[in-house]
């Protein structure tokens, strides 16, 4: 199996968390960030964490970055932030409010890719494009995309070949959006 590098999306504006850092707000005890990482790690050889505030606290879980575009750009713009701090040319990109991925998420992803440069899971009734593997290469289209004002991972994912890989899962990929969902289980 190939060596894959994981990169953890924590950088949005957390709108619907009323500001609050979504990857530190506390899920079952922990912050989410923890969740994540212990599902992800098993997994997956080096990760790199994208935020764009408490890097001091997200630089105790792994390597972080912070944005280097100006007024949250979204998700694209982290990946290709963090790219250059993963070690493996196949990188696994999740979200940090995912508590629940799949264990063999990266497993299935590469198993399932093909000739491929992406893989998108699909937990059953939607597709998760927060939820991918990619290959390194694929760093300069990133880049265009953003000079061309994409920022949305989806329409990204749109513009490459890709695999479509079917967990049936969608308790797997339940992601925490708001301090509501926090408490609901």
């Amino acid at each position: 199996m190939n060596p894959i590098s994981a990169i953890i999306l924590a950088g949005g504006q957390a709108t619907r968390m009323q500001g609050r850092d979504k990857g530190l707000v506390l899920w079952r005890g922990k912050p989410l960030i923890e969740h994540v990482l212990v599902r992800i790690r098993p997994q997956v050889a080096d990760v790199a964490i994208s935020c764009n505030r408490n890097a001091e606290v997200y630089g105790g879980y792994a390597k972080c970055l912070p944005d280097v575009i100006a007024g949250f750009p979204g998700p694209l713009a982290g990946i290709s932030a963090c790219l250059p701090l993963c070690e493996h040319d196949w990188v696994l990109v999740v979200a940090c409010d995912m508590p629940q991925l799949p264990e063999n998420l990266a497993g299935q992803l590469i198993a399932e890719i093909g000739q491929h440069r992406i893989a998108v899971a699909h937990d059953g009734e939607h597709l998760q494009p927060l939820a991918l593997l990619m290959h390194r290469s694929l760093a300069p289209t990133l880049d265009e995309a953003l000079r061309e004002g994409v920022y949305a991972v989806q329409k990204w994912i749109r513009r490459h070949p890709h695999a479509v890989v079917h967990f049936n899962n969608p308790e797997a990929f339940i992601n925490i959006n708001a301090l509501e969902e926090l408490t609901a289980e």
